[in-house]
């Protein structure tokens, strides 16, 4: 073995001090502390300049010299391989200019965002987020499931996914991963975690690994997934945005707080729409145990289609599969009705062979009112006085629909098309509901056009449409009014101002 010969300490002949000593002397040899503790900050300031001011180092006799000692220091001590380096850069070939290169920065949209995972029942999961729509549109990514128990052992499953925005995603589309396992993955309850891979495409060795859901030591509760549930009826609402009106809101909720019973459960998803007012007005029920707000405004950082609420519906879907024998799916601005005194236990016990069944709309004018001057229309609810119906027929209208969670993988906003078992349509003697189309953010006073009292017995002509008198939801008010202050007690709103209503002939 070779051993390298330590240079002495003077290794240029005569004994004359080598040129970096030369230089060491030369700067700091006479110099006082202090100005040797100056030289040093400012080299050091130098040395931390951005890129371009480093310039100042070649106008300055000092840095000369430092880079010559850095080049005589520099000098290999028996091999010398910066030669060869410059050797093989010369001997590279020139790029070709026709070889175009394509720069990538960042990203434009993630692989997979979660917005929450859960169990489906003993051997399945449900992981629901959203994902970047091209490439689930055009691409080929798929998921991966693992569970790994916190004794060591780990259980493997592939993934199904499903898409059921029907393609109205934006930038992301709503992405629902089903995992299901042969067999229960803790079986022992003694705890784990869920893991998903999701795979960019079909290249297995690119891929994101995230924990979707965890369970503590003893956690599993198997009798959940059996009836008797903690509710007969769950409502799921869409995002609610825009300036929503609290006295809308105040109506609709203890209108159907009385029509579902006691043994329902609401829950609602503020993407911005639930303003201090309109949070006055449901905190009652919140107290009450019959209510949940969610704060989803976080959403708004991911593009998907109107106020991601195909990703809201899902996971209010799989969050509460098992907390109901049926969930409902409408907005703030419907009102479910049940027509020639039919009583909804009876109805729902007459579909409990479909999964699913939708609802017929009665399409209601947000403007009309009777021009009645025994009316005090400031204190009136807004389905208390709006009581014209639009008359056409034949139209296919949007419908809206209730679901057996259980018996569902991913949902809709106006349907389910990913269940287990059938859906009935033709429920229109059954169970409907009335529609007062963007009543829910007209500011004050509902009422913008009076109609002759003659209009109870007419059609009438608005925009070009026929409306008829409807009062079926009027009925309704005072016996609501009396469930309302009864249950949780006079909740006020602010009345509308005065306005002086246009009649319309």
């Amino acid at each position: 073995m070779r051993k390298e010969t330590p240079l002495p300490s003077s290794s240029v002949p005569g004994g004359a001090a080598p040129p970096l000593a030369k230089f060491v002397s030369s700067c700091f040899e006479k110099k006082p502390l202090f100005l040797t503790l100056l030289a040093l900050t400012f080299v050091m300031l130098v040395w931390n300049l951005p890129p371009y001011y480093q310039t100042l180092l070649s106008s300055s006799s000092c840095s000369a010299s430092l880079a010559a000692v850095s080049n005589i220091t520099s000098l290999p001590l028996t091999a010398s391989p910066l030669p060869l380096k410059q050797q093989k850069l010369s001997s590279s070939p020139k790029p070709d200019p026709n070889k175009r290169v394509f720069h990538s920065y960042g990203n434009a949209a993630a692989l997979f965002v979660q917005m929450g995972a859960y169990r489906g029942g003993p051997k399945t999961f449900a992981v629901v987020g959203l994902a970047s729509k091209p490439i689930h549109v055009y691409g080929r990514p798929w998921f991966k499931c693992e569970w790994i128990s916190t004794n060591g052992s780990s259980l493997r499953a592939l993934a199904y996914k499903m898409l059921p925005d029907w393609g109205y995603g934006h930038v992301y589309t709503v992405v629902v991963v089903n995992c299901t396992f042969p067999v229960n993955p803790n079986h022992d309850n003694s705890g784990g975690k869920l893991t998903v891979n999701a795979y960019y495409g079909d290249n297995p060795r690119k891929f994101e690994k995230f924990t979707a859901l965890e369970e503590a030591p003893g956690s599993y509760n198997e009798s959940k997934f059996h009836p008797p549930y903690d509710y007969e009826y769950l409502y799921c609402g869409s995002s609610l945005y825009g300036n929503l009106s609290a006295s809308r809101i105040k109506e609709w909720m203890a209108y159907h707080a009385w029509f579902f019973g006691p043994k329902s459960h609401f829950v609602f998803h503020d993407a911005g729409g639930v303003s201090p007012e309109a949070r006055a007005v449901l905190e009652p029920w919140v107290k009450a145990g019959r209510a949940t707000i969610q704060d989803i405004k976080d959403q708004a950082e991911f593009d998907g289609y109107y106020y991601n609420q195909f990703l809201v519906v899902n996971d209010c879907l799989h969050k509460y599969r098992y907390a109901a024998n049926w969930t409902f799916y409408f907005d703030v601005d419907e009102y479910i009705y049940l027509p020639d005194g039919n009583a909804l236990e009876s109805v729902l016990n007459e579909f409990s062979d479909y999964t699913q069944f939708t609802i017929e709309q009665n399409p209601m004018s947000s403007a009309l009112c009777l021009n009645d001057s025994t009316q005090d229309y400031s204190r009136q609810w807004g389905f208390e006085k709006l009581l014209f119906r639009d008359s056409r027929t034949g139209l296919r209208r949007d419908r809206k629909y209730a679901i057996q969670a259980k018996q569902a993988y991913a949902t809709g906003v106006h349907m389910s098309e990913n269940v287990a078992g059938k859906t009935l349509h033709k429920t229109e003697d059954k169970i409907r509901y009335y529609h007062y189309h963007n009543s829910i953010t007209v500011p004050g006073e509902v009422c913008r056009e009076l109609v002759p009292m003659s209009a109870k017995n007419n059609v009438t002509m608005y925009n070009n449409l026929p409306y008829v008198f409807d009062d079926n939801m009027k009925k309704l008010a005072s016996t609501v009014k009396e469930f309302e202050r009864k249950t949780i007690g006079d909740v006020q709103t602010p009345q509308p101002a005065h306005i002086n209503i246009p009649r319309h002939t």
